[in-house]
């Protein structure tokens, strides 16, 4: 039989190998110290450790306390150096505090006693032993016990710490270590305190507090001293000096005891019986239990009962609940913005995961933090766990290349964070290595090391100021294991011998390194924590009567747990059940199976206590066993000599190693407790979940609900019951995402995520909404509390008496509204506004009861006029009902969830009144009802969101309507009762109130045309009277809440009209400005004139209704009237203003008919809709922003500007606008701006806006087609999950910067572009020179275009254009007058070169640019011209044009005579002006000349081929024959839009956006500024898509290597064209189209907040133009750039004050400007387009883009200076925009108004004409001196150029006809 008994272990000598007989062998710790005489006899010792003349007691005494003798006359020294040889190691010494403070003041010490101590101890340092010194042994001494008692126990702490403090500062040099106590139970007995558990909370606090000082004060080892020094004793034999064995027998029998653990704690022992075979045999040790066994015992004889019972309780105060992810779970963009490969990229592109599965969007996060975010304000947690990923930030591993925008993705995630109040939890490594990396060698290469801290120093140093949790690694154990072992996992290395512990080893350097890095550099100012998290399952024994098992089942945990933890958290060094257990299995199979690294003693230390906390991730549990016959074969299980087995009764999961085992979760909790951490080391479980299946139900994951139930209970029981010290939990996943090998299979997340749409939307499961319950409640409380919480104060609104305002008048005060906004321009209109609303501005979204709720006949609620309604079948569409509706009546807790995400300040639902009174009277209450509306409030509560409750939502009940509905006057009592009953019930936490919503609706809907229930079709009087009803009751409500509840509970209460807004069809016309009030009044002047006024109806009603009703020979107007007494009751019963609003209408005075009687009749107006207007799913409900603006004005001006909500404002989408609803964004995105305008420009009193709706819902007649959401709701799913839509995230940053402020990217930049920027303005040829037959110009593809029927508007043609072919003297006169340097215009081919090609050359044409270049030479104005601006020669094209690739050399000889005609002076050429237009535009969608749109799959390609080698050919003819005489610039200009992606969220569309580009600038740029060929995006589309379509080869053409030659480099500068922005999104052609479009793939659409222009194409969006310039240095290595055109139209008459012009100007040049300047783009100048109005092609004289107008009806075609030309001439004096703050800048200045004058007829008799110039006879006569002198030079240099150009081409020119005789 064995006997338990109890120890108390207070000091040890460590022997590992001692002899009875012999001598101290092999000792690494043995200490020797005062022993009692009789104990040394019977241990043999006397020899060895005492002189053998000290007999009797007083050895022992003098063994104790030395000091009782002279220790440097005794024999101490001799004795101390004998105790060295035999191998002891350090001494201890009892150090008596009542000697050395004999009045227990440290002030007078015993001088004596002190010098004594300090002899011995040097004596003992001589002798190399090492003292280790207890500051006090047994009893206290008296006078401390005397000054202590009494008093409370801190007081024998304080007099301990004096004199531990003494003893440190006295004796501190010479002690190595320190211990406080010694025997604890005569300490303990001493103490003067009568209740043990004082006792034991002196001794604790005087312990600790002395601990403290120490180590605050006078530790010079380091923190780790005494922790290191107790790890030294762990897992090694000791030799007890005093040792007292409680309830045993004889302890003769057990001299020797091998104890592990800790010399800190009570232990249990086995003491063997007497009988024992010990008792035979001395040398048998006692082996004592690890912690393994001390844990499973603890648990052994639990029954399953209490096993798994649950407890009801809470976690402590601060525990940090979290979720978490990792960046190639969810990341996705997988090469976007720089980043590097990662191993788990090139894992999957190489086929090793489940379905060819990749990384490479994922969950698509990198474009989604908004939408990650907004899911975990949903949650609430206090943590989030998220990796980054090293190859994003660092591409190829090391810090010589660094992703900034990879570094501000992670950035903006932990803003976004801690503005969610989450903190962030930071994983450096979590799987995904750089993948070059581990070309080198991965974790197998010690570099890696610094590699990985250089890695980790960049994180602190770049993000620590904001994140405090560290994780080093993520799991490491399986990177080793599945790694670097199975190969399972990247890299892919199957080495389970060697290469994973080589991993492992390196894993635990690298963290060791990392973790000292920050704690020398960052943790002092960033007090942060750093830890690692570590992932073991629990190991049960399969057997457990089994030995053997039980030690496999610690085998498996030391390996999976220990080799990692046990380094880090024990002794620096792996286990010894690890390290023997691989030299057991090298020495049976007498060969090297395991190759375990060794840790230097260095190492050990370095890597010993590397961290501030112990992540663990835990998901299951085995069985394990012992392996009988083991193998020699490398594997994990057989190198560790275990089995793993699971309990076929353990649930299974998705996963085939994850079981549903939570118990194990305890256990394991308890033994890291009891193994590493204790109480010093904080445990955060920072990994735990589960996988489901991939089908099924993915919303509704019960399994997972259970899991964490349980998981988390057991977590509690940990904390609990087992005092273990988990701070954190930590949940596994925020959403689905790749797991590894297999892929997308498993689904880990509380957020389901669709993979199969672009979207990746992300749904909210149950689990999500359990887990959420936890966090609030911290638990498992024990049982909910039935008592409401005291409720949370907001700030009350401030009601104000409304003042007495006279009745309207007609028209209304209000008419100013009109006035002032109706003569608006659209620029006025349409300009976007940024600001920010008020901070209590209260931002929410709205609902309705029966829109929702669902529950129709749930728990009691008695059915509504809207429940009858519905069931009958034809009355809604699809016979939709709302019985379910979105099921909110049983889903609260989700509804709580999507609005603390949303982050709204309030939510506006309204109560049903039948649920609360089944029968609409207060004598049937609905309990259920009640308590479902006092959850909701009390949730909205405490999450801070406001409740704005609405008592009536058109939901009467049942049986009201039978007995009258609305038409009874009973009603008014009724209703009343009800909202009585609500004030009482609702009001101490609701203070926002409305009574009815739409009461217009109610009356005219419901009673009037019938379409509503109670289906009344009375549409002349019973609307009145309902009106005249619910106006009463109004009152009645308001009244009863202003008497008996507004004292007490403060809140405000009004009604809710609906108001469209009206603009007249002809604002300058009176009687449509009066229909349009007119309007207003009847719609919302009916219910709010009589509240807001004078207690009566609007003048104008009373006056129609009455009058039409005289004619309608009435003996009264249909129209009630309200006494006087009813007018003072009704008046004023409004605290505030409340609207919905969703659209416009366009108003025009009619006559309308008097019979039959209707309430629509009685208005006499006719309404309409511009066809325009954006469109929604209701045809009726057309998005007009701008009308919302004018509404709030309307209200101010005509009821005084109270305050004001809107309430609702949304609108509806179809069924198909699923979750990118882009249509709702541009919605709210333009509503809240023109609130935003009325509030900040007109001083409307506006206090909150809702969006209708929170989800899409039942919408009353059309059912659940319309959706108006801002959350998704599956109405096919019985689970109705609710999933967050682009418009929510969108909405959610409204709120969250509270309103639109300017983004800092926009802001207004000051400064001046560089000297010498190139500022010039642009024209071309066709557009403005006219003289389409004159001089022998020939034909052009325009020419014959242009005359063409219907190809142009208006039939216009270019015949005349601008006559500048007659103007040059007034065209560059205005170029003067702009101040530009510059001057682009392009050269007419056909007018040089009349049939294309140089046979005959049009010298008169040639003449006219001639004059033209010198003109402007001098006027100080460099020309740029371009070659080729579209107008070919129709003789060309008439041979094929640019689909004959002999073009190319007709192209060249064409470039050359310019050259050599006009290179002399033209130092700047464009070869060739917008190709893609020519390609696009003339040869595929053919609107453009030549027209051809037969073939838009092929020859936009084959021209766009034969375009590039044209200019190739010019480029390198101008670069090697005219370049070295005439030194220009030559390139070409290429056209480019900026596309953003719709969705900036989604990968697919950048993926789009992208697209769009290659295919638009880079078709023409990849192969000239980058390497010759076409991109590989539209290589790769075109390809695939024509092997699709049957094709055998690409219709992309191919250039040749040489041609890819010839091509590549030719250019001198980046010519580019730029005027707008789209949005791209991915669109799929059918695979049969074959065009550009559909290679493409892409469609685009704009914003509806972004300006609009004369061109439908044109949106004014100046940030496109810096993104484009700074992508084109990015993407073509940083070129010269030239803007060469960049403008805007207009249509319609001209207005010379064209501000549109100067603001789109101002901006473009800005972002220009900040290109330059903080994007350092390499601009050269900046060419406006155009210098005048001209022809602008299809449109013909339609847009104009000019800053002169020209008058086209005028034959003289005048040009007129706009306004736009004087800003754009004072920006080009500025050279920029001169910064205002630093003074006035003479560029600014005004110059003098110059009145143009009209010349004299004497003037022009005296003038010359000279070549084409209006002269003085003086200044002719010396230009015709100077002309000669450069003739003569001139005609010798031309006659030496022309031998040899005539040498040269002569063999060329003859070849030409035939060559195009084969065209």
């Amino acid at each position: 039989m064995e006997l338990v008994c109890r120890i108390v272990v207070f000091f040890m000598l460590a022997c590992p190998s001692f002899g009875i007989d012999g001598e101290l062998a092999q000792i690494s710790v043995a200490i020797a110290g005062p022993l009692p005489r009789e104990f040394v006899h019977r241990l043999q010792l006397q020899n060895h450790i005492l002189p053998q003349e000290a007999p009797g007691p007083a050895v022992a005494e003098a063994s104790d306390y030395p000091c009782q003798q002279d220790p440097a006359t005794s024999e101490l020294p001799q004795y101390f150096s004998h105790l060295r040889e035999v191998g002891v190691t350090h001494y201890k010494i009892f150090l008596p505090w009542e000697r050395v403070l004999p009045n227990g003041d440290a002030r007078k010490p015993d001088e004596a006693q002190v010098q004594c101590y300090q002899q011995l101890l040097k004596t003992l340092v001589a002798a190399n032993l090492r003292p280790v010194v207890v500051l006090h042994h047994k009893h206290i001494p008296g006078n401390v016990a005397a000054q202590a008692a009494g008093n409370k126990t801190n007081a024998f702490a304080d007099l301990f710490v004096d004199y531990a403090e003494f003893s440190f500062n006295v004796f501190g040099g010479l002690v190595d270590v320190w211990l406080t106590f010694s025997d604890l139970p005569e300490v303990l007995k001493s103490l003067p305190y009568d209740e043990p558990q004082l006792r034991v909370q002196a001794l604790a606090a005087a312990h600790d507090r002395a601990y403290s000082v120490y180590h605050e004060k006078y530790s010079l080892a380091g923190k780790n001293r005494q922790r290191d020094f107790c790890n030294l004793w762990k897992d090694i034999e000791i030799l007890i000096f005093t040792l007292k064995f409680l309830d045993c027998g004889s302890q003769e029998e057990n001299p020797f005891i091998r104890v592990l653990g800790s010399d800190w704690e009570t232990i249990e022992l086995s003491c063997p019986d007497h009988s024992s075979t010990l008792q035979e045999n001395r040398d048998a040790v006692l082996t004592p239990r690890s912690s393994y066994q001390i844990v499973w015992e603890m648990f052994a004889s639990q029954s399953e009962l209490e096993r798994d019972s649950f407890l009801q309780d809470v976690f402590p105060s601060g525990f940090l609940w979290g979720t978490s992810t990792g960046a190639f779970n969810i990341e996705g963009a997988w090469a976007e913005d720089g980043k590097g490969e990662s191993i788990w990229d090139r894992f999957g592109h190489e086929g090793h995961v489940y379905m060819n599965q990749t990384t490479d969007v994922a969950c698509d996060s990198y474009y989604k933090t908004s939408y990650d975010v907004y899911l975990l304000r949903g949650l609430h947690p206090q943590l989030y766990k998220f990796s980054i990923s090293w190859p994003r930030i660092f591409p190829t591993g090391t810090n010589e290349t660094i992703s900034a925008k990879g570094v501000d993705y992670y950035s903006q995630l932990i803003d976004r964070l801690l503005d969610a109040n989450i903190e962030p939890m930071v994983t450096l490594f979590h799987w995904d290595l750089p993948q070059a990396l581990q070309v080198l060698g991965g974790w197998q290469n010690d570099s890696i090391i610094d590699a990985f801290v250089d890695y980790a120093d960049f994180c602190f140093a770049t993000f620590g100021d904001r994140v405090k949790f560290w994780v080093t690694f993520h799991e490491p154990w399986v990177i080793s294991y599945a790694g670097y072992g199975t190969g399972e996992h990247p890299p892919g290395i199957a080495d389970p011998g060697v290469a994973s512990y080589k991993v492992a080893h390196t894993i635990l350097k690298a963290h060791a390194k990392v973790w000292h890095l920050y704690d020398d550099r960052y943790r002092s100012q960033q007090q942060g924590k750093v830890g690692l998290v570590l992932n073991s399952d629990w190991a049960e024994p399969k057997t457990p009567t089994s030995s053997e098992d039980v030690s496999a089942s610690e085998r498996y945990l030391q390996f999976m747990l220990g080799w990692f933890a046990h380094p880090i958290f024990v002794n620096g060094d792996y286990p010894d059940v690890l390290k023997a257990q691989i030299q057991q299995v090298n020495q049976q199979c007498s060969t090297t199976v395991a190759q375990l690294p060794v840790f230097t003693e260095e190492e050990k230390a370095w890597v010993n206590g590397t961290a501030d906390f112990f992540g663990l991730s835990h998901y299951t549990s085995h069985l394990v066993s012992a392996v009988t016959n083991g193998t020699c074969a490398p594997g994990y299980e057989s190198i560790g000599n275990f089995s793993l087995h699971v309990d076929p009764a353990w649930p299974k999961t998705a996963s085939a190693w994850i079981h549903v085992v939570p118990w194990g979760l305890r256990r394991l909790l308890k033994f890291v407790s009891q193994e590493y951490t204790g109480t010093k080391i904080p445990i955060y479980i920072a990994g735990n979940g589960v996988p489901t299946e991939p089908v099924g139900d993915h919303i509704n994951d019960t399994l997972r609900v259970d899991y964490f139930r349980r998981y988390i209970n057991e977590a509690l029981k940990a904390v609990k019951l087992d005092t273990v010290d988990v701070q954190s939990y930590i949940a596994r996943s925020l959403v689905d995402g790749f797991e590894g090998p297999v892929g997308y299979s498993q689904k880990f997340g509380l957020h389901h995520v669709n993979f199969e749409d672009s979207n990746r939307p992300r749904t909210p499961k149950a689990s999500a909404y359990f887990y959420a319950s936890v966090i609030e409640k911290n638990g498992f409380p024990p049982q909910v509390s039935n008592s409401l919480p005291a409720p949370v104060m907001f700030d009350l609104p401030m009601p104000s008496k409304l003042p007495n305002l006279p009745a309207s008048e007609v028209p209304s005060k209000s008419k100013v509204v009109w006035q002032k906004f109706s003569s608006q321009t659209d620029f006025e209109r349409d300009m976007y506004f940024y600001g920010t609303f008020p901070e209590d501005f209260l931002w929410g979204v709205s609902s309705s009861a029966y829109q929702i709720e669902g529950g129709w006949d749930a728990d009691g609620k008695g059915p509504s006029i809207w429940d009858n309604f519905t069931h009958v079948p034809g009355n809604v569409a699809n016979n939709d009902t709302g019985d379910v509706a979105c099921d909110s009546y049983n889903k609260l807790e989700e509804d709580i969830y999507l609005l603390r995400a949303l982050g709204v300040k309030n939510y506006r639902f309204s109560l049903s009144w039948p649920r609360i009174f089944p029968t609409g009277r207060n004598d049937s209450i609905n309990r259920h009802g009640v308590d479902y509306y006092n959850r909701l409030i009390d949730g909205l509560v405490a999450n801070n969101i406001t409740p704005i409750v609405t008592l009536y939502h058109w939901d009467l009940p049942q049986a009201l309507q039978d007995i009258g509905g609305w038409e009874n006057a009973l009603l008014i009592e009724l209703f009343d009762s009800f909202a009585d009953f609500c004030f009482q019930t609702f009001g101490d936490r609701v203070k926002f109130w409305i009574t009815f919503n739409e009461p217009q609706v109610i009356a005219w809907v419901g009673y009037g045309l019938g379409e509503f229930p109670p289906s009344v079709k009375e549409p002349g009087s019973t609307p009145y009277k309902v009106g005249h009803i619910l106006l009463k009751a109004h009152a009645r409500a308001y009244h009863t809440y202003d008497d008996k509840y507004r004292a007490s509970q403060g809140g405000v209460i009004s009604l809710c009209p609906n108001i469209d807004w009206a603009e007249p069809k002809t604002p300058s016309d009176p009687r449509d400005l009066e229909a349009a009030d007119r309007y207003l009044q009847f719609l919302v002047g009916w219910f709010i004139h009589p509240i807001f006024k004078n207690g009566d109806y609007p003048e104008v009603m009373k006056w129609k209704v009455g009058n039409r009703s005289e004619l309608q020979n009435l003996p009264s107007s249909r129209l009630p009237a309200f006494t006087a007494e009813e007018r003072d009751y009704i008046q004023g019963t409004a605290d505030v203003f409340y609207f919905n609003t969703y659209t416009c209408k366009i108003v025009t005075h009619t006559t309308t008919p008097l019979k039959p009687f209707s309430y629509e009749h009685d208005q006499e107006v006719s309404i309409s809709i511009d066809s325009s207007w954006p469109s929604s799913a209701f045809s009726e409900h057309k998005a007009v922003a701008w009308g919302l603006r004018r509404v709030l004005n309307w209200i101010k001006e005509e009821y005084g500007n109270p305050p004001i909500y809107i309430i609702e404002n949304g609108v509806g989408t179809n069924t198909g606008s699923v979750v990118d609803d882009h249509t709702r964004i541009l919605y709210h995105k333009t509503y809240i701006d023109e609130a935003l305008k009325a509030y900040k420009l007109d001083g409307v009193n506006l206090r909150g806006y809702n969006t209708w709706s929170f989800m899409d819902d039942f919408e009353w007649l059309n059912g659940y087609d319309p959706r108006f959401g801002l959350h998704q709701v599956d109405f096919d799913d019985p689970n109705r999950p609710r999933t967050p839509k682009r418009s929510a995230v969108y909405y959610a940053e409204i709120i969250r910067n509270n309103g639109i402020p300017l983004p800092k990217e926009d802001e207004f930049l000051y400064g001046e572009f560089p000297k010498n920027f190139a500022w010039s303005v642009a024209t071309a040829a066709y557009q403005i020179e006219g003289a389409w037959r004159a001089d022998g110009k020939g034909l052009s593809i325009w020419d014959q275009f242009s005359h063409t029927p219907l190809k142009i508007s208006n039939d216009d043609n270019g015949d005349v254009a601008c006559d500048s072919y007659h103007k040059i003297e007034e065209d560059v006169e205005m170029l003067k007058n702009l101040k530009v340097s510059h001057y682009r215009f392009s050269i007419s081919w056909s007018r040089v070169l009349p049939d294309g090609t140089t046979s005959y050359v049009n010298e008169a044409g040639l003449n006219y640019y001639e004059r033209l270049i010198d003109a402007l030479l001098a006027a100080n104005i460099m020309p740029q011209v371009t070659i080729y601006h579209w107008d070919l020669p129709q003789a060309l094209q008439n041979v094929g044009g640019w689909e004959n690739d002999t073009i190319v050399q007709r192209f060249k000889e064409y470039a050359e005579l310019l050259f050599q005609r006009l290179g002399d002076k033209v130092k700047f050429w464009i070869t060739l002006n917008e190709p893609y237009n020519t390609a696009y535009l003339g040869y595929g969608f053919g609107t453009a000349a030549p027209g051809i749109s037969v073939r838009p799959g092929r020859a936009p390609y084959i021209v766009g081929h034969n375009l590039i080698k044209a200019h190739a050919e010019a480029w390198h003819l101008y670069n090697e024959t005219y370049r070295p005489k005439q030194g220009g610039l030559i390139s070409i200009t290429i056209n480019s839009d900026w596309a953003e992606p719709r969705n900036p969220h989604k990968q697919e569309d950048w993926d789009a956006a992208r697209r769009y580009l290659q295919f638009l600038i880079g078709w023409f740029a990849h192969p000239i500024f980058k390497n010759g060929d076409y991109n590989e995006v539209m290589k790769t589309r075109i390809r695939e898509r024509s092997l699709a379509q049957g094709l055998k080869q690409s219709r992309l053409p191919e250039f040749t290597e040489s041609e890819k030659q010839r091509i590549k480099g030719t250019y001198d500068y980046f010519g580019l064209n730029h005027y707008t922005t789209v949005l791209a999104y991915n669109f799929n052609y059918s695979t049969g189209i074959l065009s550009y479009d559909s290679d493409r793939g892409v469609a685009s659409v704009t914003d509806r907040s972004w300006l609009n222009s004369g061109s439908f194409w044109l949106k004014v969006t100046p940030f496109g133009f810096r993104k484009l310039l700074r992508w084109i240095k990015e993407e073509y290595g940083d070129p010269p750039i030239y803007v060469t055109e960049n403008g805007v139209s207009e249509r319609g008459d001209t207005d010379f004050n064209d501000t549109w012009r100067i603001h789109y100007h101002r901006n473009y040049i800005n972002e220009a400007l900040k290109a330059v300047v903080l994007d350092g783009v390499n601009l050269r100048g900046y060419t406006a387009w155009t210098l005048m109005d001209n022809f602008e092609w299809a449109v013909g004289f339609d847009e104009k883009f000019g800053f002169y107008h020209v008058n086209f009806t005028d034959p003289n075609l005048p040009r007129l200076p706009k306004a736009s030309a004087r800003y754009y001439s004072q920006i080009i004096s500025c050279n920029g925009f001169p910064d205002p703050a630093a003074g006035s800048h003479p560029c600014l200045e005004p110059e003098p108004e110059v009145t143009p004058t009209v010349p004299t007829a004497v003037e022009l008799a005296n003038n010359v004409r000279f070549l084409g110039l209006d002269l003085t006879s003086q200044s002719a006569e010396i230009a015709l001196y100077v002309l000669f002198a450069l003739s003569g030079v001139g005609a010798l240099v031309l006659a030496l150029l022309a031998y040899k150009y005539g040498t040269l081409s002569k063999k060329s020119r003859k070849q030409s006809p035939v060559e195009l005789s084969k065209m």
